[in-house]
């Protein structure tokens, strides 16, 4: 009767003990489950905060704090766009369609330009391009590029992407051809950022990057998708964001801190072609006006002399003028974080494989 006794009780104590393995086992599994979920919903929290406080360099028309402009607006269907009564001039070879506005055709020798005819006084901004570029000639056979203008002169004709050198204000052009070989450092089209109070000639044979402040890879040449610029000035600082991979993602080109911009200025598009050509289109010009917290000193921005504050900071020989040492982008930390995260999880999982064999050895020697 004693052995029965001892061998009951111990199988007893051992199915005891194989059922609260069992659980052990059931319980680490609910929670490596619950811990992915939760690090899957903090990846989901996080993307959303850095969308909130990153992703604002560009908002969509119709957020709350971002006014469109419709004077300082070009969209379809363009009526009157030209004409004496219209908001928006017109030189050169630009063609009006219902679809978009041509600046060059694919033809040599061209130039157009559309201004506004309004000068703004908005003092925080975002200016929105819908583009299009396109061509018959091959890579390295098509050019010369268009760009976006905030200056003092207006509808002028001249040599810098069919508009005046030595202009004062804001240009971002978009190259689309090498003028410079021996810089094998850029990779072209690249768009190259300028701030000029009317002192500085732009350097053709140098590609601009003597005097551009910032700049950036752009492959924006016959997409058969949708391509958009940003350019947004707020509180001395300039973004400037593409939209340019069918995927509806904006990507910083430049964040320039100490930009220093008067009001007063006029909006403007321009483009040329010379011995190469392209087909420079507009599809609509969208001006926003940012609602910002005040200036803590008043400021008369109309006698602002367009300026940065340190040039040195923004020309490096390593990055052939490229802008260095801005703030990193969201999408870089939301990286750096996801990474951490995912770090994380393979150490809890690894944890809990461990563990769990651990406790499989346990009952093993036990039996």
């Amino acid at each position: 009767m004693i052995r029965i006794r001892i061998r009951t009780s111990a199988s007893r104590f051992v199915v005891k003990r194989v059922f609260c393995g069992s659980q052990v086992s059931e319980r680490l599994h609910g929670l490596s489950t619950s811990m992915a979920q939760t690090i899957v919903t903090c990846v989901v929290l996080v993307s959303t905060l850095l969308r909130s406080v990153h992703g604002d360099q560009l908002r969509d028309p119709g957020v709350p704090g971002q006014y469109m402009k419709r004077e300082f607006s070009l969209v379809k269907p363009y009526q009157g766009v030209g004409a004496a009564s219209s908001l928006w001039d017109i030189a050169g070879s630009v063609i009006v369609t219902s679809n978009h506005l041509r600046l060059t055709s694919d033809h040599q020798s061209q130039q157009g330009a559309v201004w506004n005819t309004m000068p703004s006084y908005v003092t925080d901004w975002e200016l929105q391009v819908h583009f299009k570029l396109h061509g018959s000639g091959k890579k390295g056979l098509h050019g010369d590029g268009f760009a976006i203008w905030y200056a003092k002169e207006k509808l002028h004709l001249g040599t810098v992407f069919g508009s005046v050198d030595m202009f004062s204000g804001l240009g971002v052009l978009v190259d689309t051809y090498k003028n410079d070989f021996d810089n094998q450092e850029r990779s072209f089209p690249y768009i190259s950022i300028m701030v000029n109070n009317g002192s500085l000639k732009y350097d053709h044979g140098k590609d601009g990057k003597t005097t551009e402040i910032a700049g950036c890879y752009a492959d924006v040449r016959n997409k058969n998708f949708d391509t958009f610029l940003s350019i947004r000035f707020s509180k001395r600082r300039l973004t400037v964001m593409l939209n340019a991979d069918n995927h509806g993602e904006w990507k910083e080109c430049a964040d320039i801190m100490g930009v220093h911009l008067p009001t007063g200025y006029y909006f403007g598009a321009s483009a040329t072609t010379g011995d190469l050509s392209d087909n420079h289109d507009i599809i609509f010009l969208k001006l926003f006006e940012l609602t910002v917290p005040p200036d803590s000193e008043p400021v008369d921005y109309s006698k602002v002399v367009p300026s940065v504050d340190s040039m040195q900071h923004f020309h490096d020989a390593d990055s052939g003028g490229a802008y260095r040492g801005g703030p990193m982008t969201g999408w870089n930390v939301f990286l750096l974080l996801l990474c951490s995260l995912l770090g994380i999880v393979v150490c809890a999982i690894v944890g809990v494989v461990v563990f769990q064999k651990h406790q499989e050895q346990s009952r093993k020697r036990f039996y």
